[in-house]
C-alpha cells in the first residue's frame, strides 16, 4: 500500500488506513478515490497529490 501527499497542505493519505471519517474504507487505493475527491484539509483535488517517497 502507497501513501499520497497532498502538496499544499502536506495532508497524508495512507491508502492502508482510507479516510473513515470521510467514507473511504481501508485498501482504497488513491487510484480508486472518486474524481471528486478533495483533500480533507485544503480542499485541493487528486491532482495536487504526489506519491510519497
Amino acid at each position: 500500500m502507497k501513501k499520497y501527499v497532498c502538496t499544499v497542505c502536506g495532508w497524508i493519505y495512507d491508502e492502508a488506513l482510507g479516510d473513515e471519517d470521510n467514507g473511504i474504507e481501508p485498501g482504497t487505493e488513491f487510484e480508486e478515490l472518486p474524481d471528486d475527491f478533495v483533500c480533507p484539509l485544503c480542499g485541493v483535488g487528486k491532482e495536487d497529490f504526489e506519491e510519497e517517497q
